[in-house]
């Protein structure tokens, strides 16, 4: 697989693909977003298939809001340690708006998905919408975020 993919239709991509992107459509709707009125959720599918979501969560000190992308990450290594993260997908929409808005992961949530890769020591595919029909998919996190800062950049 290329470093990333376009698709101009939600249909062009795999069942896999499609039912992740449902799952953080949904989790979504679990988002505490008061604030921005920015609803994100994320969905992963684990190795064994186990799917996981999470939705961002913002409070009035804004440095405490975390991300949907983060929540999910977290929950997975709290919840499913051992497993591996194969696939995760990003969906964004406005309080009161059926229709998804664009939206791709914040800078920390870059870092800490290509973290997990690390950890895991293997990618997994992130998979949103970047602009009104245009889906992308990654091969893997570390390709949102090229120069990123690992473990080794702390030490000699």
């Amino acid at each position: 697989m290329k470093e990333f993919e376009i698709f101009y239709d939600i249909e062009e991509l795999d069942n896999e693909s499609k039912y992740l992107v449902h799952k953080a459509k949904e989790a979504a709707n679990f988002a505490y977003a008061p604030y921005s009125k920015f609803h994100v959720g994320a969905a992963i599918m684990l190795e064994d298939g186990t799917v996981l979501t999470g939705s961002n969560q913002e409070n009035a000190s804004y440095p405490l809001c975390i991300c949907a992308e983060r929540v999910v990450l977290y929950t997975a290594a709290t919840q499913h340690p051992e497993k591996q993260i194969m696939k995760m997908a990003i969906s964004a929409h406005r309080k009161n708006h059926k229709e998804l808005s664009p939206a791709s992961s914040c800078g920390a949530c870059r870092q800490v998905m290509s973290e997990f890769e690390e950890r895991q020591n293997k990618p997994f595919e992130v998979i949103f919408l970047k602009s009104k029909n245009e889906w992308i998919k990654c091969a893997s996190a570390e390709s949102l975020l090229p120069f990123v800062f690992k473990r080794n950049n702390l030490h000699e």
